[in-house]
């Protein structure tokens, strides 16, 4: 769906596949030989009239599996790009059309398959429509900051965010742990910011859009300022400093990381960027990570389709990583009004990296938006200013963990603004109104941080239970769920005043994070 991607946040770099042609096949386009296995070994041919692809194959980690896949990967006409011995998957390129085919028969190989559709040249933020920038002379930043109270940052009386989850109440508690740090996975950082500046940690900081580390001084930033400001904003909501200056984050004394996995070119987040995203934090220890995306090209991803599958495996092993090395994994549920726990959602929008998505009709039991319905993944729905399920937000009984503010501009607040959307920090120092599930996640990553903050000890799996006990469920709306009265976004609550498919267990609670 076009207005659910806001600037598909994912492309690549491309890496030159050199296959050598013998004599006797000299004449013959697109067609090269395997290495012989021996002396007297058949010369197997391998196609090679395919577009370059990047492909993720996933397998156990014994060593000896992995040397026979290296080779298995080369025999097939491929490039080893990067190989994570430690979960078990290896990310290739190729323009050998069967190349996935040819490495799901290698003894080991759990999965391979293709992570895109269309070729590498050079995905999905959860953002929903465009940004509203402010700018200094704006008449409804001069009134807010006119109006600031007393320990409030100037441009704090236009976020209602803040007050609703009682962060502004947390900060003077405990603003949180310059020892923990969260890692926004995402389009990249504007780390000059002076919002984000203090709070900034570039040792934890990298680009993975290739699939493979690249810290280098700024390689972090977004490639397009003007497009790729997802991630920007997004790092603000988190931890934007209370330094007298804009805006305040959610845990404004924590550290705050950029790890870039969106392509130059069409904003995509393809699997093999987000492996390394997951990787990187957990080897740097990052507490929380913060996924405001879905995994392109598919929103999602089949198990009885060889490729999806493998998508889902890879990402599903990288998280499962992070996990077990004490990270707390958040994201973003999607804005597309989906029933996340129906029986069938029709998915019209799949591939999105070119231009023939296949209409088809899905289970989302068997078929994941990867990452936030992984295993262990905080799953974070929606909500405006009067804490009703935002109009685009997805939900669905026990598909949903939790709920956080992510705008709304149907539910206007009562401030100089009178907007419903979040207000958060924007590349070259502006600020700027975005709402989505995008900017929801980043609430409860923030919550998420002030939890390890105050018990640093706590894993990961004690962090989402802390998060689900706190959080405060408003229940099911006792009126049709119908917010515009057209029923363009209707939608139908199930379960409990405690649980339900709307919230959770509920809207997350800053304050009592701090306090417990």
């Amino acid at each position: 769906m076009a207005q659910l991607r806001s600037r598909r946040r994912h492309a690549l770099l491309a890496v030159p596949v050199g296959l050598a042609l013998t004599a006797s096949l000299g004449l013959l386009p697109g067609i090269a030989t395997a290495a012989p296995q021996g002396a007297h070994a058949a010369k197997t041919p391998v196609r090679t009239d395919g577009p370059l692809l990047s492909y993720v194959v996933n397998t156990d980690s014994a060593r000896g599996t992995l040397a026979r896949v290296k080779k298995a990967v080369a025999d097939a006409g491929g490039t080893v790009t990067v190989a994570y011995e430690q979960i078990g998957v290896v990310v290739a390129h190729s323009k050998n059309p069967d190349f996935a085919k040819a490495l799901r028969a290698v003894p080991g190989v759990q999965s391979a398959g293709a992570t895109r559709t269309a070729p590498i040249t050079p995905a999905a933020t959860t953002d929903y429509g465009k940004p509203e920038r402010l700018k200094a002379s704006d008449a409804k930043a001069l009134a807010a900051a006119r109006t600031a109270k007393p320990g409030q940052e100037p441009l704090e009386g236009l976020q209602w965010d803040i007050g609703a989850i009682g962060a502004d109440k947390a900060a003077k508690v405990n603003p949180g742990s310059r020892k923990v740090t969260v890692g926004v996975i995402d389009t990249g950082v504007d780390d000059t910011h002076p919002d984000l500046a203090p709070n900034f940690s570039k040792g934890q900081s990298a680009s993975c859009v290739t699939g493979k580390a690249d810290t280098t001084p700024g390689a972090w930033r977004p490639f397009n300022p003007d497009e790729d400001y997802h991630g920007t904003h997004v790092a603000g909501e988190i931890a934007a400093a209370r330094n007298g200056i804009g805006v305040a984050g959610v845990a404004p004394g924590v550290k705050v990381s950029a790890i870039k996995v969106s392509t130059a070119k069409g904003s995509f987040f393809y699997a093999e960027s987000v492996v390394c995203a997951f990787v990187f934090a957990a080897e740097h220890h990052i507490a929380v990570t913060n996924n405001s995306y879905f995994v392109d090209p598919w929103m999602f991803n089949c198990a009885d389709d060889p490729d999806q599958k493998a998508i889902a495996d890879a990402v599903g092993r990288a998280a499962k990583y992070a996990q077990d090395k004490g990270t707390v994994n958040v994201a973003s549920a999607g804005n597309s009004n989906f029933d996340l726990a129906a029986k069938e959602i029709a998915d019209a929008s799949s591939p999105n990296d070119n231009s023939k998505p296949l209409p088809r009709k899905i289970d989302p039991h068997t078929c994941l938006d990867v990452p936030a319905q992984l295993p262990g993944v905080v799953t974070v729905a929606a909500t405006g200013v009067k804490s009703q399920k935002s109009f685009y937000s997805n939900y669905g009984l026990n598909a949903v963990d939790v709920a956080a503010p992510g705008g709304d501009s149907m539910q206007v607040p009562d401030l100089p603004a009178k907007d419903g959307r979040i207000l958060s920090t924007m590349p070259g120092g502006d600020y700027a109104y975005l709402q989505g599930t995008s900017m929801a996640g980043p609430h409860v990553a923030g919550v998420a941080a002030l939890l390890k903050s105050a018990h640093p000890k706590s894993s990961p799996q004690e962090i989402q239970w802390l998060l689900k006990a706190q959080a405060k469920n408003p229940g099911c709306p006792t009126a049709a769920y119908d917010p515009d009265g057209k029923g363009t976004w209707k939608a139908a609550c199930t379960g409990t005043r405690h649980v339900n498919s709307f919230y959770g267990f509920g809207i997350v609670d800053a304050l009592a994070a701090v306090r417990d």
